[in-house]
């Protein structure tokens, strides 16, 4: 159902702006923000599968041990969410940006905060945006648990190594091939979200473009005792010493290469810290 039914029957025009000032087009953006992250979501059936490092798709003892999973069903969106969708939710909703040193990475690289790019944020920053698009849709939405990524990546838990079209990196063809200048030698730049073919699924860039936050906590050694059933990660996650905050998961990579490019590649990164090639999407359960 849409969460906006009268969406359609709203032409917003020259007039209409001119007459009622900023604060209609401010609630037009919001709105048609808002519904367009709704409706790219994809239905996502729930299911058992192999959950990890079924052997020599990633370096990392936190990849194993493969383990049995069953999800239920949920919706989880086709792209990253873009920069641009990012600040009309930050202008909107008052949110105060959560990551550190935010404007003085974006005065260093303002090449990276491009509105088609996906939005690097803490995961703070991630949280906020998904539970507000779900205040304003009335619907459950939430960062992925690390589970529903993975599932969704290798659509549906097949036994692929990479969230491409056929489940390899091919360069300049389901992954951009072009190197980042403000990230260092030998990785692959970011590109707006859909420049790439889907997965089998219909969901784009879970591998070769952001790595994106997940909701759960990051304990190295939680798949050997992750819940079988709808896991949502530990109770808590390792505490980065001079941060003194919690690691959260972070997911797919920016990376051109086999390992690190990985269905299962996982990443620890501090709650409040903002990796310049970050990006999210959220789900709908």
């Amino acid at each position: 159902m849409r969460a906006f039914p009268w969406l359609g029957a709203i032409v917003l025009t020259p007039l209409y702006i001119q007459l009622t000032g900023c604060d209609a087009l401010r609630d037009w953006q919001k709105i048609e923000m808002v519904q367009r992250n709704l409706d790219n979501m994809v239905f996502v059936e729930g299911g058992e599968f192999l959950m990890g490092n079924t052997g020599g798709w990633a370096m990392g003892a936190d990849t194993i041990p493969a383990h049995e999973v069953v999800l239920d069903d949920f919706y989880i969106q086709k792209f990253e969410v873009t920069q641009e969708d990012f600040e009309v939710f930050v202008e909107t909703s008052g949110h105060t940006i959560k990551a550190r040193f935010y404007e003085d990475k974006r005065s260093e690289s303002p090449e990276r905060f491009e509105g088609e790019l996906p939005a690097p944020v803490s995961w703070h920053d991630a949280k906020a945006f998904c539970r507000w698009l779900g205040e304003q849709s009335g619907h459950n939405v939430d960062l992925p648990t690390e589970a529903q990524w993975e599932y969704a990546a290798r659509s549906r838990g097949q036994m692929v190594r990479h969230a491409t079209d056929n489940g390899e990196l091919l360069l300049g063809l389901n992954i951009n091939s072009e190197p980042l200048s403000f990230l260092g030698f030998n990785r692959t730049t970011l590109t707006p979200p859909g420049t790439f073919p889907a997965n089998p699924l219909g969901l784009y860039d879970m591998s070769g473009n952001a790595e994106e936050w997940v909701n759960d906590y990051y304990q190295p050694d939680y798949y050997q005792y992750s819940e079988k059933t709808n896991p949502k990660g530990p109770d808590s996650g390792r505490i980065t010493p001079h941060l003194d905050e919690p690691e959260r998961v972070i997911r797919g990579s920016r990376y051109g290469d086999t390992n690190s490019s990985s269905t299962v590649i996982r990443r620890e990164v501090s709650e409040s810290i903002m990796p310049l090639a970050s990006g999210f999407r959220c789900v709908r359960n």
